[in-house]
């Protein structure tokens, strides 16, 4: 596993020179006055059209290839911000957010749905990320504290990864009310920091992602905004918002899941962001990831003075810029991503990682590591088990049992005789002792795990749940959607999922 004592040598990859100092060094600041467009003080200068710079285009510079090479000057642990929006209540996903943050839901055996833009971050040298949210963030403000808590400022302590909760104030009494608005009731503490660009992200996307290129094309094209643009067929276009895009990759028109004529209108010729003629056939639409790059003074103006009652970015605020003529530019990201929003999504999202002999998703890549909290757990232990095509993750107890195609969690306990098929199970969040498990036995409880016997099949299993002997979880009748929360489990789209800490008495059919 990579966990965040990591971290500090990913923020320090590149060295920065003695001249790229921090500010009071006379480095940032003097950097930001001698770079075109900008004036002392870090204000952006902007230029009438007959005097802006002349616009390069490089569809390479824009296009998410490992071939290309970034040289951000300055540096991106100075010049960038991160901002990753946690999002609402999550009620797509309930019930693994019934007592938890939805970047807090655990992903792949090891780690949560937060790491992955943590970890993104941390690769592209952006050190300094705020995580907004504001439901059930308990969990996500212990796992942030304990993964990235210490590591990674290093001895300046310029880096940090902090929560901001949704609060009430004298000047906004409300919660959050969308991305937008989240970002806007904090822009007070944004504005503090003397960077060049604000880096919107979403703590519940799975990707990986260089965000050094994505910044590189923000600043090589002279936007004002830029959205990280998703290629795709006709046959998925139609659930995501498209974007049309003119000859120099400026974005000039927005259209929320069209159909029919209005799908066909919004196709573009995706060679002009990098794709080659072949794939650009296959995938002549582009989607907004909801990733945006913006400049400072451009995000203060949008928020406070252009649409100071918007509440999204995406489907209020940058159609808005676009519409007054801001500078809003299309990179593109030619690589795995989903958008982790529902049962059904995040399901096929942790299988996707035992796919072979390629998976999904890989957190295998040691050029870009994925992050999390160091737990200190002994290696799992596999006793006469079948287990084929599965991805078992830390301090696993597993016993005679038969494993396929599954995601086992850390710190899972799977009984004799149990078989487990195209499922995920989260594991524990503890151990419980031989004596626990002593009094349990002989008071007729259940411990924490899979009983003797069970037969789980495509089924969510979520954390401390307690699975009794000869329990069958197969949705045999087919059900696509049930809600038996009294009984500790949902069904949505035909995937049982086990609520947290629920007991499933021994002989239960689902």
């Amino acid at each position: 596993m990579a966990t965040a004592t990591g971290a500090m040598a990913a923020t320090s990859r590149a060295p920065i020179p003695a001249a790229a100092a921090f500010p009071g060094d006379l480095g940032l600041g003097r950097r930001r006055a001698a770079a075109p467009g900008w004036r002392a003080g870090g204000r952006r200068l902007r230029a009438s059209p007959s005097a802006r710079r002349p616009f390069v285009f490089s569809p390479r510079g824009v296009s998410d290839s490992r071939s290309s090479q970034t040289c951000l000057d300055p540096d991106a642990s100075t010049s960038v911000l991160g901002i990753i929006l946690g999002g609402g209540a999550g009620t797509r996903l309930y019930p693994l957010t019934k007592k938890r943050a939805k970047p807090a839901v655990p992903l792949g055996a090891n780690y949560r749905l937060i790491d992955i833009p943590v970890s993104n971050c941390l690769n592209s040298n952006v050190s300094k990320i705020y995580v907004l949210t504001q439901f059930n963030s308990a969990s996500l403000n212990r796992h942030l504290s304990r993964a990235y808590g210490n590591n990674i400022g290093g001895y300046k302590n310029e880096g940090f990864v902090e929560v901001l909760a949704a609060q009430q104030s004298p000047e906004n009494p409300n919660w959050f009310q969308g991305t937008a608005d989240a970002v806007r009731q904090y822009m007070w503490l944004f504005e503090e920091h003397n960077v060049m660009e604000f880096l919107i992200l979403a703590g519940d996307h799975l990707y990986r992602m260089d965000y050094q290129k994505f910044i590189q094309a923000h600043r090589e094209t002279d936007a004002d905004i830029t959205v990280a643009a998703l290629p795709m067929d006709e046959q998925r276009a139609t659930a995501f918002g498209l974007m049309k895009i003119d000859d120099e990759g400026r974005i000039i028109e927005f259209s929320e899941k069209p159909k029919g004529e209005k799908l066909k209108s919004m196709m573009v010729d995706t060679t002009i962001l990098g794709l080659d003629q072949e794939r650009a056939k296959e995938l002549p639409y582009i989607a907004s990831m909801g990733i945006y790059v913006f400049s400072k003074d451009v995000m203060l103006r949008l928020l406070r003075e252009n649409f100071p009652a918007a509440n999204d970015f995406g489907s209020e605020v940058i159609p808005g810029a676009t519409e007054i003529g801001m500078r809003v530019q299309a990179y593109l990201y030619d690589g795995y991503w989903e958008d982790i929003g529902t049962i059904e999504a995040f399901y096929n999202a942790n299988l996707g990682i035992t796919k072979k002999p390629v998976p999904d998703f890989s957190f295998y890549d040691r050029s870009a590591p994925i992050y999390t909290q160091p737990r200190y757990l002994p290696p799992s232990k596999v006793l006469d088990a079948d287990v084929t095509d599965s991805v078992i993750g830390e301090g696993c107890v597993i016993k005679h049992c038969t494993i396929n195609h599954s995601v086992v969690g850390l710190r899972s306990c799977i009984s004799e005789g149990a078989v487990i098929e195209d499922s995920l199970l989260m594991g524990a969040d503890y151990y419980e002792t031989e004596d626990d498990k002593k009094v349990l036995s002989e008071t007729g409880g259940i411990p924490i795990g899979i009983g003797k016997n069970a037969h789980i099949r495509k089924a969510i299993i979520d954390k401390n749940a307690r699975i009794g002997e000869n329990v069958k979880i197969t949705n045999f009748d087919n059900v696509q959607e049930a809600v038996r929360e009294a009984e500790g489990y949902f069904i949505k789209s035909g995937i049982v999922t086990v609520i947290k800490d629920a007991l499933i008495p021994s002989g239960t059919v689902i």
